[in-house]
């Protein structure tokens, strides 16, 4: 009976001692407890014959940050209610824009105004200000306190108080990388394939008076970055008076941004509302007789053009085959620019 006795005395012996050891205050070391700050440049290469692209020294391309840009980009953390994010909208198998009326993300880092009617301009970093703080009306309490993103926050801006702007500059790092500018037409102007019959017939409209095309969508970007009005209507609502909305200028009823053609073939369906299903339609469009109004775009009055362009079914289809070697399939593809999670 003794040694049992002495046993059992033992054992509580050694397990307070155990727990004696341990601190109940103790707390688990986590990354951003252990994160250095040390940010890696980002080398951007502009592609070739692209003007050059305008940036922010208050928020230089880093890897750090452009990793937390992707992040935010494709995460509903962003959004007051956590139901949407910047992807929900901007597809990458439809060049980062999604049927309806969405204006697509490629090559906006080369733009200072921004949406149909430019509502926002600057740069990008104030571009992304906006969607942040009056699109997403981001909180950034949920940011906050999730361990992963105060860490790829400190990685990125080095420090661990997370800021509307910091989430504004994330996502405009990432941004600016989604550039454009490796299609089948890419390749041809740097002499590395040749296009089809069809496709130079198209090419050749598309710089011609014939089409006229290139005033409006000239090289290398397929935008002006300006606002016309191309007779899309005659009467001028809240929908569809376009710039007038932002400035107030009468003259500017009805003028819209123009869009990039670049990936116009994955883009669809057309114009600032989506009213054109297909290519065929929004070139049918012009190949018709246009309304004067008092705000047309000169280029739409000039000669000739009030009773549109007439050209053949043959020519029509051989605009269509030029506008779909604009289609960059590696952009479409990236994996840089993908889902990270």
């Amino acid at each position: 009976m003794k040694k049992v006795f002495y046993f059992l005395l033992i054992v509580p012996v050694f397990m307070v001692g155990n727990n004696a050891c341990k601190k109940k205050t103790d707390k688990p070391i986590t990354k951003l407890d252990t994160a250095v700050y040390n940010p890696t440049a980002y080398h951007f290469v502009n592609p070739y014959d692209f003007p050059y692209m305008q940036f922010s020294s208050a928020n230089p391309l880093t890897i750090e940050g452009i990793r937390l840009g992707r992040m935010l980009y494709y995460d509903n953390i962003i959004d007051k209610d956590q139901s949407r994010s910047c992807s929900s909208c901007h597809l990458q198998e439809n060049a980062f824009s999604k049927p309806g009326n969405i204006m697509p993300h490629i090559n906006i880092g080369y733009s200072s105004y921004f949406l149909w009617n430019g509502g926002v301009s600057g740069t990008l970093e104030d571009a992304m200000k906006f969607e942040v703080e009056e699109f997403f009306e981001t909180n950034v309490s949920y940011l906050i306190s999730n361990a992963d993103f105060q860490y790829y926050f400190f990685k990125a801006f080095g420090t661990k108080q997370i800021t509307s702007q910091q989430v504004a500059y994330a996502l405009a790092q990432f941004i600016r990388t989604l550039v454009s500018g490796n299609s089948k037409f890419d390749k041809f102007m740097r002499e590395e394939v040749s296009l089809t019959q069809q496709e130079m017939n198209g090419f050749n409209l598309f710089y011609s008076e014939a089409a006229d095309c290139f005033h409006c969508h000239g090289v290398m970007l397929f935008t002006d970055q300006n606002f016309h009005n191309t007779g899309l209507d005659t009467v001028f609502t809240y929908e569809n008076e376009g710039r007038y909305a932002v400035t107030g200028n009468p003259m500017d009823k009805g003028k819209f941004k123009t869009p990039t053609l670049r990936n116009i073939e994955l883009t669809g369906p057309y114009m600032h509302d989506g009213r054109f299903n297909s290519l065929e339609e929004v070139i049918d469009f012009y190949n018709a007789p246009t309304v004067m109004t008092a705000t047309l775009d000169p280029i739409m009055s000039k000669p000739g053009h009030l009773i549109g362009l007439n050209l053949s079914d043959y020519q029509k289809q051989s605009l269509i085959a030029f506008l779909k070697t604009l289609t960059d399939t590696s952009f479409t593809s990236n994996t840089d620019f993908a889902n990270p999670f």
